[in-house]
Order: C-alpha cells, then sequence, then structure tokens
C-alpha cells in the first residue's frame, strides 16, 4: 500500500493521543513506519489510543511548549509530520476561546517552526477542518479554492490555521526554492465529519448516543436537521496517507490544501444518524433539545474532486456500511470486551482492493 513508502520511515505524529490520531498510529505501525506521537493525555477513559496499546514512541506534551516540541523532533528526526493535535469542538471553543486560538493557531506556528531546521523532515500535513470555509448554508460543496471563515473561535482557528499554513509554503517553504533552499513540502486536509469506533469525546454525535445506551439515559440531540459529511475515520486517513506518499516522493504539486470528504449520499442530517443507529442498536431513546445553543451551522458539504481527480482517491464504504462498522465496534466493546480496530482496518483495506482503488494496490 502506499508504494510501502512508510515502511522503515519516522513518522511524528501531534495529538497521536486522540481519537483520529490514534486510528493513524496503528495504520502506520501496521504500514511498518517508526511513529513517534507527541501529545497530551488521551482526553477521555476509556480511550482507543490505551485501548490499542501500540508499539510506539509516545511522548506526553502540549503544542503550545516549543521549547519541549523543538527538542522532541530535533532528537527523532521524523521525515514526515502528520500534525492533528488541536482543541476540536465546537461548544467548548465558545466558553474557551483564548484557548482554542492558542492551540490550533499558535501551535501550528510552534511546529512549523521547530520543523524549519531539521534536515530529515521532507513532509508536513496540518490537518485542519472541513469547518473552515465560510459557512453560507448552500447545497453546494465547498471547493479548496473557496473564501476561509468561521462563525465560531473553532471554525475561526481552523481557518487562522490555513491562512498560517499558506504563509509558510510561500514563506519558508515556497516551491520554487524547493530543492534548493529547503527540502520540505507543506499541505493542509479538511475532512468531513468522521466517526468509528474508540471515540469518547464530549459533544460529539456518536459518543453522545453511546454514553446514552451505556448509561440508560435519553439521548438529547440539538440540532435534528444539521447535515454533515459523516464518514469513517478511515476514509480520511486513506487521503491523508495518500497524499504523504506524494509528498515524500517529492511530487511538489500536491504541496497545497486538499478535501477529503464523503460521496453526497453520506451527507446526512442529525436525526437520521441517530435513527440509523438505533436501527442497529436500540437500547437508547431520544429527544430533541429545543433550548437555546451556540450558533452551529445547519449545513455543510464538502467537494473532493480535486482529491479524486489528482489524487485517484476516493471513499470505499457507504454510509450504512459506516454505520455498521461504526456500531459493531462499541458493541463488541461492550458485550463482549473486543477492541475491533485492527479487524475493520483490515477489512477497509480488503474492500478498497476490492474497489481497486489506487493507494490500496499500488
Amino acid at each position: 500500500m502506499f508504494g510501502n513508502i512508510y515502511n522503515g520511515k519516522t513518522v511524528f505524529i501531534t495529538g497521536h493521543t486522540g481519537f483520529k490520531g490514534s486510528w493513524l498510529s496503528l495504520w502506520l505501525t501496521k504500514l511498518g513506519a517508526k511513529v513517534v506521537g507527541y501529545a497530551l493525555e488521551p482526553p477521555t477513559k476509556p480511550n482507543h489510543f490505551d485501548l490499542l496499546n501500540l508499539d510506539i514512541i509516545s511522548i506526553i506534551g502540549d503544542i503550545r511548549d516549543k521549547d519541549k516540541l523543538n527538542s522532541v523532533i530535533k532528537e527523532y528526526k521524523p521525515e514526515i509530520v502528520f500534525h492533528l493535535a488541536s482543541q476540536p469542538l465546537v461548544r467548548y471553543s465558545y466558553n474557551n476561546p483564548l484557548e482554542t486560538f492558542e492551540i490550533n493557531v499558535i501551535g501550528t506556528i510552534n511546529l512549523f517552526e521547530a520543523c524549519k531546521n531539521v534536515d530529515s523532515i521532507r513532509a508536513i500535513i496540518n490537518v485542519t477542518s472541513d469547518k473552515c470555509y465560510e459557512n453560507r448554508e448552500w447545497f453546494w460543496g465547498y471547493r479548496e479554492s473557496d473564501p476561509l471563515g468561521g462563525y465560531d473561535p473553532y471554525s475561526a482557528s481552523k481557518a487562522c490555521s490555513e491562512i498560517v499554513t499558506s504563509c509558510y509554503r510561500k514563506s519558508f517553504f515556497n516551491l520554487e526554492d524547493y530543492g534548493e533552499k529547503h527540502n520540505i513540502l507543506l499541505a493542509s486536509v479538511r475532512a468531513g465529519n468522521v466517526i468509528g469506533g474508540g471515540d469518547w469525546r464530549e459533544d460529539r454525535l456518536i459518543p453522545d448516543i453511546v454514553r446514552s445506551v451505556i448509561k440508560k439515559e435519553k439521548l438529547k440531540i440539538r440540532n435534528p436537521k444539521a447535515t454533515r459529511p459523516w464518514q469513517h475515520v478511515l476514509e480520511a486517513l486513506s487521503g491523508y496517507l495518500i497524499l504523504g506518499q506524494k509528498l515524500l516522493e517529492g511530487r511538489k504539486d500536491f504541496a497545497d490544501a486538499w478535501n477529503f470528504g464523503p460521496n453526497e449520499d453520506n451527507h446526512i442530517d442529525v436525526e437520521t444518524v441517530v435513527r440509523e443507529v438505533k436501527n442497529r442498536w436500540s437500547n437508547f431513546e431520544y429527544e430533541i433539545d429545543s433550548t437555546n445553543h451556540p450558533h452551529e451551522a445547519k449545513l455543510l458539504k464538502l467537494d473532493s474532486s480535486k482529491a479524486r481527480n489528482l489524487l485517484r482517491w476516493r471513499p470505499v464504504w457507504n454510509f450504512e456500511k459506516t454505520i455498521d462498522v461504526t456500531v459493531n465496534w462499541y458493541r463488541e466493546y461492550y458485550e463482549n470486551g473486543n477492541i475491533c480496530s485492527l479487524q475493520d482496518l483490515e477489512e477497509y483495506i480488503k474492500c478498497a482492493k476490492i474497489e481497486n482503488i489506487d493507494w490500496s494496490v499500488n
């Protein structure tokens, strides 16, 4: 897979103890990479990272601690960096805007500064968010060329992180100087609402449903008609990994911003997602919470035609399969004590091979 490019490579992941970072760490270890993670302690108990018990170098540190970050990157000399460390929650950002901007913007700058003078680094991928776009509540998917923005502090901070990425790509990792003044290719990625087993963060739909099942409490949903681009976490990660492959190969045309979103039929409203989960795991009830809440976008879609055409990336699982796999992960964990992450990864790869998707066969 991925041209076997990660085998033997040292890969640095910020935010490796989080939901998406732990899944990426798992996949990279299976690709033969030496994974070095830098993150805060896992945000919940239980958490996916601890359950996986991966054979990686795990360093507990804050992305805002630039001295420690500098020291770690210089010590381990990675060849590619995946930046996932962030404050990832919209409603939390309303109550903690300063922290959100410090982590998501200054933390990104700290990372780029740490990477500038490390000769081993060939590629950096900054993982931002589909919410980085100026949301106009329209039915068309946002393209990478659309304006950035953000109503809430979280979304605005991710737009800022994208602007910082563009700035550093022009000012310090300029493509015209690649191979002469520097050897780093810098890209950013924007994925849809990722779901899958092993997420227990507050204020996320699937973990909220799981808590309702386990605690036997009625689920309250805030915005039942809010539509999001739902996809399994492995879909986004496959995009990040194929982009990383291109950057490590020195393909400077790929040092850019990229969307990785689901097919059109995976743009589903919140209440439909809840009902689909309930059809598979009926041990909970739900109600609409009509009290006033901070503003959240009602409609959000991504246009991933750039990734489909140039990276030859495309989703593997449809919405029904994504929900099946996700619900099964939690049922197996709570009812049988099983961790199905590796099983899910292997099934995903198998399905990608059947579909003859480029990254799975080249």
